[in-house]
């Protein structure tokens, strides 16, 4: 079981950390790529056939301005892709929060399908690989139903709190 992590800049890492970060929690194995699919298409390309071929179940892309990564991803593999729309702060490119980059991947054409979540929210690709992995893994849905429980339990408890304050 593993899951494929890929950005397309190093300016993305920060954004991208926050997936690494939950998979470690859950105990999944993962891999970070930083490959850009305008620059370098034929090494993305031999990257995705090697971790297909050594069994990565799920891949999780993170890209900002066009957001080309997920959708060249998705039309190389037959893979889950999870799309991370990145908002790029670099002003020489006329960012537009992030926009952009969600418009780039919810748009994606027939055929060509990639999961997004929202602008920077790796957190939420991370859970949803989590998600899928746990319909394989029966070690991965014990852990993710003991996680949403206490989440549960923490709302509860938080609430209760509020109301007797």
């Amino acid at each position: 079981m593993k899951v494929a992590i890929f950005f397309g800049s190093i300016s993305d890492q920060s954004i991208m950390k926050i997936t690494e970060k939950v998979l470690h929690q859950f105990n999944i194995s993962y891999k970070s790529y930083v490959i850009s699919a305008h620059r370098l298409p034929d090494i993305l390309s031999n990257t995705i056939k090697k971790i297909e071929s050594e069994g990565t179940d799920v891949i999780i892309a993170g890209a900002g301005l066009s957001a080309h990564l997920p959708g060249f991803i998705s039309s190389k593999t037959i893979l889950p892709v999870i799309g991370v729309p990145i908002h790029c702060h670099n002003n020489n490119y006329g960012s537009l929060g992030g926009i952009d980059a969600l418009l780039s991947m919810v748009q994606m054409p027939k055929d060509v399908p990639v999961a997004t979540v929202g602008i920077n929210n790796s957190y939420n690709a991370a859970l949803f690989a989590i998600y899928i992995l746990a319909t394989k893994y029966q070690n991965i849905k014990k852990l993710l139903l003991e996680f949403k429980m206490k989440k549960k339990e923490k709302l509860i408890t938080e609430i209760k709190q509020h109301l007797l304050s």
